[in-house]
């Protein structure tokens, strides 16, 4: 089910054909809140839709100040397909990701959606990857947030 301040749970996005960022997360929410808050304090007027796991952690997200949200596998895989940028901890593409709560199904859907996913390196996901010395999570955040700026230029949007 979407939540969130949507009064038409997010139809209006779709009939303006705004772009839609989604952020996926599990566990607490941690990871999806940050950058939730980073995304929003940058380009307030982005439409971003909060995509948990669980209910813990698409709540996060909501209170970080993501416009919708939808929580669990088939929120997940639906919503994958329709979004035009996914960002998130990496383990969402390994099924059994995030200690479990991403399923063979969200994973599926997460890699094989056409959006562009611009994923952080966590330590807790069992993934390394040869790109340097690990970073507090807040570097991973900038990085992530100037990535996505770096999209929206090229799609003309900023």
């Amino acid at each position: 089910m979407l939540k969130g301040r949507s009064e038409n749970g997010g139809m209006e996005r779709m009939m303006r054909e705004e772009l839609l960022v989604a952020v996926v997360d599990g566990q607490g929410g941690g990871m999806g809140r940050g950058l939730v808050e980073a995304v929003k304090k940058k380009w307030p007027r982005l439409h971003v839709r909060a995509l948990g796991t669980n209910s813990l952690a698409t709540a996060a997200m909501l209170r970080a100040g993501a416009d919708d949200g939808a929580t669990g596998e088939n929120a997940v895989v639906f919503n994958a397909r329709r979004a035009d940028i996914l960002l998130g901890p990496i383990g969402v593409l390994t099924p059994n990701g995030l200690l479990g709560e991403v399923s063979p199904r969200m994973a599926e859907a997460i890699g094989g959606s056409e959006a562009v996913k611009i994923l952080l390196p966590s330590q807790r996901c069992s993934i390394r990857l040869a790109v340097g010395e690990s970073q507090p999570l807040q570097f991973y955040l900038d990085q992530a947030v100037r990535l996505l700026g770096e999209e929206l230029q090229k799609r003309g949007t900023v």
